[in-house]
């Protein structure tokens, strides 16, 4: 098992930014991919960024136009997202989620293996 949890989240005015963590425990491995996900309301949850446990590669949903960076510490076992020019539209719950014995993470939610609680980001305009 593996547990993971999301911190970071909150209300900021458009144009702000914010840095999400997310901390593995539990059965985490470096070799695991790590992505973010978001779901808004009455929307299903989309990719937002992945990196690739094996070869560090990273991945990113062409909404976020460079605003966003991902990242992992593996000797904190720790994900991160830093989030720079929020829109109102970026208004979403945030989850992590972890992905074993794979290159390239999987852009659909339903291939990951574990996921976090998921931490509120509110983008006022």
């Amino acid at each position: 098992q593996v547990q993971l949890v999301e911190s970071g989240g909150g209300l900021v005015q458009a144009g702000g930014s914010l840095r999400l963590s997310c901390a593995a425990s539990g059965r985490s491995s470096s070799n695991s991919a790590m992505g973010w996900f978001r779901q808004a309301p009455g929307k299903e949850r989309e990719f937002v960024a992945a990196i690739s446990g094996i070869d560090g590669s990273i991945y990113y949903a062409t909404f976020v136009k460079d605003r966003f960076t991902i990242s992992r510490d593996n000797a904190k076992n720790t994900l991160y997202l830093q989030m720079s020019s929020l829109e109102p539209e970026d208004t979403a719950v945030y989850y992590c989620a972890t992905k074993e014995s794979v290159v390239v993470p999987p852009a659909s939610p339903d291939k990951y293996d574990y996921w976090g609680q998921g931490t509120q980001v509110t983008v006022s305009s």
